[in-house]
């Protein structure tokens, strides 16, 4: 409380000023507080006009506001200097709201904002080139789900701090032009649009991206080296896409990326020039495409290779030598695909039995072994060479009598008509010549020579007894 004016000597005027202690400053921000809203009592006030049924703007906000938060309401418009001056606001919240329309100018008087989020508005689809006009020191800018079709080219002329730009959601036919040259992004989110392409200029200049998401789009091109300024990249999403095929150097330059997601294509085969630069690459997603084939040496240079997803594809085998050199694998998964468990997977099943870093694997094929998990199928060794299960299933599995009955009987029957046709023919042979030939010293003749038959027997016999 101030004391009133006094009169002193020779009619002077004495003025009392009342200092109060420290901590019990009178904050402007709660007296100036906007109907509807609530004002926090700091400093550097917070403004919480969120859920407040607004149709337009308050007439003023507290010149001490560092937080607007003025999401979930009824906005239509924004004029120019909409927010009049604001000094130290440094974040401003208008997701959810009706806007259609932005006054280029809208956001002057508000110099040292640094966030701006303007999320599912869906009226907005086009904003003006000055729209952000002033905001120099923006860093983070928030226009998802809003129905742009695009960005103006310039519009951020003056954002050049711009760091976060999220504008996923939206209607884009091809990534903004107006990113590029951006030397400050980090982060750029671009899915669930509608982009076509990547193309080689569009992504120049931003050299310290590290985040990039273009997932859930209709991406059927990719440039060569369109990526190739993007070297500090760690985080690259191209899945959910219209990708049938690469081109041989799609990932040139991006000696840093951790991850790599080109899962939900339609990819049918993974060249081995693909990414010949990923050496620092960690975890890479295939999964959900048409893969069949994979070429010799396509992970070569994955020498940091933690995680592979080759889940969900259309693979039947898989070469050991894919994996040479195998520096690799945390985490292998492969589930979901009609795998034929010939030989060429015995490597896989040791690897499994091994490390413990795979499982679910179901075969297809052959017949014989068809719906049982590779880890259950027996591989057969004759002079070190590995025999297909194909014609009979030697498995861990507990075998149908019946069905192994009858595989038995079958075989035994061939051979042995096999065995008869060639003891008739020897003798229609001697028959024809005038002689019967004895053994030459050193032969075995016919009858005491071991038979085939016999032989089958040797080796079927204890798992039949089994």
């Amino acid at each position: 409380m101030t004391p009133p004016p006094s009169t002193g000597p020779e009619g002077s005027l004495n003025v009392w000023v009342m200092v109060l202690p420290h901590g019990m400053t009178l904050w402007a921000c709660s007296s100036s507080c906007p109907p509807s809203c609530m004002c926090t009592q700091e400093k550097s006030c917070t403004v919480l006009c969120d859920r407040a049924n607004m149709a337009e703007l308050p007439p003023e906000f507290p010149c001490e506001a560092s937080s607007i938060n003025l999401e979930k309401n009824s906005l239509k418009f924004l004029s120019e200097r909409a927010f009049g001056t604001l000094p130290v606001l440094k974040s401003l919240f208008l997701d959810h709201n009706n806007i259609s329309f932005i006054t280029p100018g809208a956001f002057r008087g508000l110099p040292n904002l640094l966030e701006l989020t303007m999320a599912h508005n869906e009226y907005i689809r086009y904003l003006h080139t000055r729209t952000f006009t002033s905001l120099k020191h923006l860093l983070r800018l928030d226009l998802s789900g809003c129905n742009l079709f695009n960005l103006p080219d310039r519009i951020f002329l003056e954002q050049t701090s711009l760091r976060e730009l999220f504008c996923f959601q939206n209607n884009f036919r091809r990534i903004p032009i107006a990113i590029r040259g951006m030397e400050n992004l980090t982060h750029v989110y671009l899915e669930r649009n509608k982009i076509e392409a990547v193309a080689y200029n569009t992504l120049l200049g931003l050299c310290n991206l590290k985040y990039l998401n273009l997932q859930e789009n209709r991406i059927s091109v990719i440039h060569d080296e369109a990526f190739k300024d993007l070297r500090q990249l760690q985080n690259l999403y191209l899945n959910d896409n219209l990708l049938v095929d690469l081109p041989r150097r799609s990932f040139k330059g991006l000696c840093n990326l951790k991850m790599l997601n080109l899962g939900g294509n339609l990819l049918t085969n993974i060249s081995n020039t693909w990414f010949g630069d990923l050496v620092e690459l960690e975890v890479l997603y295939l999964d959900r495409n048409c893969l069949s084939f994979i070429d010799k040496g396509a992970f070569e240079n994955l020498t940091s290779l933690m995680t592979l997803h080759l889940n969900s594809n259309k693979l039947t085998s898989l070469p050991f030598s894919i994996f040479q050199p195998i520096y690799f694998i945390g985490h292998l998964y492969l589930f979901r695909n009609p795998w034929e468990c010939s030989c060429e997977l015995a490597w896989l099943k040791k690897w499994m039995e091994n490390y413990k870093l795979v499982r679910d694997i179901p075969c297809a094929s052959p017949p014989s072994v068809a719906g049982l998990d590779l880890s259950k199928v027996l591989y057969a060794h004759v002079n070190g060479t590995c025999i297909d299960p194909a014609e009979f299933n030697l498995t861990t599995a507990v075998p149908d009598y019946s069905t192994t009955q009858r595989k038995f009987n079958s075989l035994i029957s061939t051979l042995m008509n096999q065995e008869f046709r060639e003891v008739e023919r020897n003798f229609t042979e001697g028959q024809r010549n005038g002689t019967v030939l004895e053994p030459a010293e050193g032969q075995v003749s016919a009858a005491h020579r071991p038979s085939c038959v016999g032989l089958v027997l040797l080796l079927l016999l204890p798992h039949i007894q089994a």
